[in-house]
């Protein structure tokens, strides 16, 4: 069968301020109809550069050697007529974040509708125009009435399938998908990777799907191919890839998110300087019960965010609160931190209901999600660790404070780091520093809120390894928000399942995520990418 796609030789070079950087290099891939590809690898490791490639959308800055054929034609000698006319309606793009690709103020008919009327190969009445949005909001899954809503009206799979039917609304054969499932809870991933498998094998598609997610793509793509600097270092059937890696990186990548049951990855993330074994911890321990919430209710007019829950947070443990989007589960983290004021029941520190806030939070520290937002672009690493003791007046030299902070979060030798700004750190290293900003006050509980969703696989065992030794080496508990299970199963003693602003099931993490009673925990394993296998019970 003749490709879909091919790229023969596909070179990538950026012009830089100090030279040339050579993004990709050699790549040979083809795509037939009805096929679909994985792309994997970290940040800069070259994918999204040679998926931007296929339509020209790289910037001037880009030189591109080699050949990208689409049908046959090569896109290369495409004149700007012809390359427009290719866009959207021979292949189309869903981008990475739909957030931040649609318009916030225009409704989303309108949207979707832009790329019928100016790409459509022949020329569409309005009405017709209006019944084709229809037509393709149903086939993503939405209802038609929701083409008069606003991106902020949709949730986030909402918006990521509006993406979608954006990229099919005027009939495609090449879809190329940038992360689109990124930021998504397991189980709206599930429906997203539901609805792409669907359409490829109705519409006899290709699908190119870009993902630093190895099982995401191992569970989609019948092929896949590894890229690491510039290169792809090794292609295969997914399920094979997965299970049988050859390449170093391609077995990082695969350790990076551990099957839920797995023994070999219990409290073992994927790291560089692996942890020693723990012996005898197989679960909770009976430690001092440091933070708790008794019937804490939170209510945002008729809308109850936080029903009821009772929860405790022990010395020398990590618990994961788990749950999709609008669980409540950020709700009763910021209510546990003192950031938003309970409706009703309490929350407790040491068994004393909270007095003074501001002593409080030196002892129960927040690491964010984003450390590119959370850190100050115009301060020194120096100066993010500092702020936090001179707040507080921490009595001590400063300078011993910031270097024994940093150098708890393994970012060594600590003056290193003093003079840089976020910027010249790596994703990993500025979540090092945000960790380390919270350990500077001597905490006794982090509450990390998504603290690796926005990490590459290799630096995610990082960090995930980090907060396994400050528990070990410094006795602090954890409480870790997020809605990948595979990470609970990863670090966490006990696990907290939230649904509609309950905890519908709190436990050992053995117990909870292997022997799950409730249906709604029972779906977001289902949810997993490839599911797992747990007891009935």
């Amino acid at each position: 069968m003749k490709p879909l796609l091919e790229l023969r030789n596909l070179g990538v070079t950026y012009r830089t301020g100090g030279g040339e950087l050579q993004a990709v290099r050699g790549v040979d891939l083809a795509l037939a109809p009805g096929e679909t590809l994985g792309l994997a690898g970290e940040s800069g490791s070259g994918k999204s550069t040679v998926a931007m490639s296929v339509l020209r959308l790289l910037p001037k800055s880009a030189r591109v050697s080699g050949e990208v054929l689409l049908d046959g034609e090569d896109v290369g000698a495409m004149r700007w007529g012809r390359l427009r006319a290719v866009r959207w309606a021979e292949a189309s793009v869903v981008f990475q974040g739909a957030m931040h690709a649609l318009n916030p103020v225009r409704r989303i008919g309108a949207q979707i509708a832009e790329p019928i009327r100016l790409h459509a190969a022949e020329a569409l009445s309005e009405a017709d125009v209006r019944e084709r949005v229809a037509e393709l909001l149903s086939q993503v899954g939405l209802p038609p009435s929701r083409a008069g809503a606003y991106p902020h009206e949709l949730s986030g799979g909402q918006k990521q399938r509006v993406m979608i039917a954006m990229a099919l609304a005027c009939r495609p054969r090449l879809i190329i998908a940038d992360e689109p499932t990124t930021a998504l809870d397991v189980i709206v991933q599930a429906q997203v990777l539901d609805l792409l498998r669907r359409l490829v094998a109705e519409r006899e598609l290709g699908l190119v799907m870009i993902s630093h997610d190895l099982s995401v793509l191992a569970a989609t793509c019948s092929r896949i191919a590894i890229m690491y600097q510039g290169e792809v270092v090794e292609q295969g059937p997914g399920a094979e890839l997965m299970a049988s890696p050859e390449h170093f990186h391609t077995r990082a990548l695969a350790a990076a998110f551990p099957t839920v049951g797995d023994p070999v990855s219990r409290f073992a993330p994927a790291t560089s300087t692996p942890l020693p074994p723990d012996p005898g911890r197989t679960g909770s321990r009976e430690g001092e019960v440091l933070l708790s919430a008794r019937d804490l209710r939170v209510r945002f007019g008729e809308i109850e965010a936080v029903a009821g829950v009772d929860l405790d947070v022990r010395r020398d443990e990590i618990v994961a609160l788990v749950g999709q989007s609008g669980s409540g589960k950020t709700t009763l983290a910021r209510t546990l931190l003192g950031l938003q004021r309970p409706t009703s029941g309490e929350v407790r520190f040491k068994g004393a209901p909270l007095g003074d806030l501001k002593a409080y939070r030196r002892q129960v520290q927040l690491v964010l999600q984003d450390p590119a937002g959370a850190l100050n672009p115009r301060h020194t690493v120096y100066e993010a660790v500092a702020e936090g003791p001179r707040i507080h007046r921490l009595p001590g030299d400063e300078r011993e404070i910031v270097t024994a902070a940093l150098e708890a979060a393994e970012l060594r030798p600590a003056g290193h780091f003093f003079p840089r700004r976020p910027h010249e750190l790596s994703g990993g290293q500025r979540q090092r520093v945000v960790i380390a900003g919270a350990l500077a006050l001597q905490p006794s509980v982090l509450v990390a809120d998504e603290p690796v969703a926005s990490l590459d696989a290799s630096v995610r065992g990082e960090i995930l390894g980090l907060l396994l030794r400050l528990r070990r080496e410094l006795g602090l508990a954890g409480l870790v928000i997020t809605h990948d299970l595979g990470l609970a199963w990863n670090i966490a003693d006990r696990v907290a399942v939230m649904y509609g602003g309950e905890l519908v099931e709190v436990g050992a993490v053995e117990q909870v995520l292997l022997n799950p009673r409730h249906d709604y925990t029972k779906a977001l394993l289902d949810a997993l990418p490839g599911g797992i296998h747990y007891s009935a019970g």
